[in-house]
């Protein structure tokens, strides 16, 4: 298992490098702005701003000058969506992409396991994003004081907890689906959909009362964002973390007893997704 977690974190030591820097280059760019926005008088300047955007982004806007709401509306926010797409992404094609390519099957004709080939790169996946967000995390806390921030690393730390556990979420949601789906490309774009229809729902249920009843259901209902600098909601966390638990043993389990392609993509056998024949 732990051959495969090095090949894992090998195979993703270019996106850890550059992912790393580019969300360090905007975090770096938002402390910076921050002891300049802290100065403005938000309550005058809101007036001017359409009601509908004002309620789209929630209570952020209304905290912008607090750094839980500023680190809220300008990272956080976003986060989910940006590095979600390459949490999806690579979690579609932790597995099935060396089918497609041709590699699995040389693979699995070393002395070992499915379950370790699969929970090795399961785990040098899960130590890929937490590396991309420890350097991130490094960039808002080693400048947040000269910026005037006045938070502890600890403080700083727990909503990148949050924003982890969503991240697992949808990828391992994508490793799923892309043991179902004929190919790995098709499992990422259905996911991605997914968790972009979610962000924007989550806004538009501010706006139209009437979604409420149906985003209360969804993961990014209970994300808090930069709102957990103010403190845990562990609940939420452990049942984002059920959902992970949950859709990576699906996972492992159709590993287990899939057949494994040769090459290329696969087609929709349907009546083969629940057959444990290996």
């Amino acid at each position: 298992m732990l051959v495969e977690l090095r090949y894992t974190l090998r195979r993703y030591r270019g996106q850890i490098i550059g992912w790393g820097l580019g969300l360090t280059l905007y975090s770096l760019l938002m402390v910076s702005m921050y002891s300049d926005l802290a100065k403005i008088d938000f309550g005058a300047l809101l007036e001017y701003y359409p009601q509908e955007m004002l309620a789209f982004f929630g209570d952020s806007f209304q905290a912008i000058s607090s750094p839980h709401g500023y680190m809220d509306l300008y990272f956080f926010g976003y986060m989910t969506i940006i590095v979600g797409i390459f949490a999806v992404s690579s979690g579609a094609k932790l597995i099935v992409k060396d089918e497609e390519d041709g590699l699995m099957d040389l693979v699995l004709a070393y002395p070992k396991s499915r379950s370790e080939i699969f929970w090795g790169r399961v785990f040098g996946y899960i130590v890929t994003l937490m590396l991309i967000l420890f350097i991130s995390w490094l960039s808002w806390v080693l400048p947040s004081g000269s910026a005037g921030m006045g938070l502890t690393a600890g403080e700083l730390l727990r909503p990148f907890w949050g924003l982890l556990a969503q991240l697992l979420l949808f990828g391992s949601f994508a490793l799923l689906l892309s043991m179902i789906v004929p190919a790995s490309r098709l499992a990422s774009m259905i996911t991605s959909g997914l968790l972009v229809a979610n962000y924007l729902a989550i806004g538009l249920s501010n706006i139209n009362q009437d979604l409420q009843n149906i985003v209360k259901y969804t993961p990014l209902h209970i994300y808090q964002g930069g709102y957990a600098i103010l403190g845990i909601n562990w609940d939420w966390l452990l049942i984002i973390s059920m959902g992970v638990l949950l859709f990576l043993l699906l996972a492992w389990w159709r590993f287990l007893y899939r057949d494994v392609r040769v090459a290329g993509e696969g087609g929709w056998k349907l009546k083969d997704i629940f057959s444990l024949r290996k």
